[in-house]
């Protein structure tokens, strides 16, 4: 099990609290929680990788990218405003890699609850 890092805030920001949480099931692994977390048409880009359009081939997506190696996730910011948000920070992995990433999510609308797109932001600094 990860250990998690994470700044706390006033808590009263709904999409903030759900980015924390869609960052925590990618590093635990939580398959079924991020699947249910997106539209049908979701896009997932990472950059200078692999674009994934749909919710079956993000499904397939995930169970190639998913893994248990994450040891610690730390989340340095966590921003969301409107239909968007961002969320950036760093992970460490079981074999001593460290990697800084940025994450930039559009929802199905203002008020939505579901990730209509991603893009993602790899560093590998270790």
């Amino acid at each position: 099990m990860p250990i998690i890092n994470v700044k706390t805030d006033c808590g009263n920001a709904p999409k903030r609290e759900f980015l924390k949480n869609f960052r925590i099931a990618m590093a635990k692994g939580n398959h079924g929680f991020l699947l249910n977390s997106v539209t049908d048409d979701i896009v997932w880009n990472v950059v200078g990788g692999k674009l994934t359009e749909g919710k079956d081939s993000y499904s397939k997506e995930l169970k190639q990218v998913l893994s248990n190696d994450t040891k610690v996730l730390t989340i340095h910011q966590i921003l969301s405003h409107g239909k968007e948000g961002a969320i950036n920070g760093t992970i460490e992995t079981e074999t001593g890699d460290v990697i800084e990433f940025s994450e930039f999510y559009v929802f199905q609308g203002a008020k939505g609850d579901k990730i209509k797109s991603i893009i993602t932001y790899l560093i590998q600094v270790k």
